[in-house]
C-alpha cells in the first residue's frame, strides 16, 4: 500500500490564536491565511493532522468535551475550504502527569504513520514552540517548522544551536505551506534529474 505525505500541525499559536487555556468555541480565531494555507497542502496531496496539548484539562481547567466542542468549531470554520484532519490527536494530561502522547514525544506522529500509511520521511510538523519542533524530529519527519506566531519568536530565540533535526523558521502558517510545497517540487525535481542520470 503506498505511503502518503502528511503535515501534522499543533494548534494554539499556529493554526488559531494563542489563548490561555482555550476551551470556548466562541474564543476560537483563525490566524491570518491559516485556512488558505491547509487548503494549499491539502490540493497538493498532504494528509493532515492536528496534534495538540491540552493540560488544561488534567489540570482541572476545563473537559474534553470543551476541546471536543472547539474542534467541533474549528472544522466549521475550515469546512469553506474544503480543509478536513484526518484526525486530531489530544494529549489531555497536566505536565507533571505520565503521557504517552504529549509533545515533545512523537506518540501520535507514529500512531498516524501506522493507522494511515504515512510516510513520515516526507512529511513536516508544524508548530510555535520547542515541544512541536523536537516531537517532529524524535517522529524522523522530513523538517520541523517553526512559525513566528503564538510563543514563536520566543523559541526562535532559545533555539539549540545546531537544532537537533531539519528545521525551517517562517513567518506564519502560509509560509510554512510555502516552504513545504517548494520543498517537495525541489525534492521532485532532483530525483527526475537523478533518473534520467541512470
Amino acid at each position: 500500500m503506498p505511503a502518503h505525505p502528511a503535515v501534522f500541525l499543533d494548534r494554539d499559536g499556529t493554526l488559531i490564536e494563542e489563548r490561555h487555556y482555550l476551551h470556548r468555541p466562541e474564543e476560537v480565531r483563525l490566524l491570518p491565511g491559516a485556512a488558505t494555507a491547509l487548503q494549499r497542502l491539502r490540493q497538493a496531496g498532504f494528509l493532515l493532522f492536528l496534534v495538540t496539548n491540552q493540560s488544561g484539562v488534567g489540570r482541572g481547567y476545563f473537559t474534553l468535551h470543551d476541546v471536543a466542542r472547539v474542534h467541533e468549531h474549528l472544522t466549521r470554520l475550515l469546512a469553506p475550504y474544503d480543509v478536513r484532519f484526518s484526525d486530531i490527536y489530544i494529549a489531555p494530561e497536566a505536565p507533571d502527569q505520565p503521557s504517552p502522547g504529549r509533545k515533545p514525544s512523537p506518540h501520535f506522529l507514529l500512531l498516524a504513520s501506522q493507522q494511515y500509511q504515512i510516510d513520515l520521511g516526507q512529511s513536516y510538523m508544524i508548530g510555535d514552540k520547542l515541544a512541536d519542533l523536537e516531537c517532529g524530529w524524535n517522529a524522523g519527519v522530513r523538517a520541523s517548522i517553526l512559525v513566528l506566531t503564538g510563543y514563536g519568536m520566543e523559541t526562535a530565540r532559545a533555539l539549540p544551536s545546531p537544532p537537533r533535526g531539519s528545521l525551517a523558521v517562517v513567518q506564519d502558517l502560509a509560509a510554512a505551506a510555502d516552504w513545504i510545497l517548494k520543498d517537495r517540487a525541489q525534492r521532485t525535481r532532483q530525483q527526475a534529474s537523478s533518473h534520467s542520470v541512470r
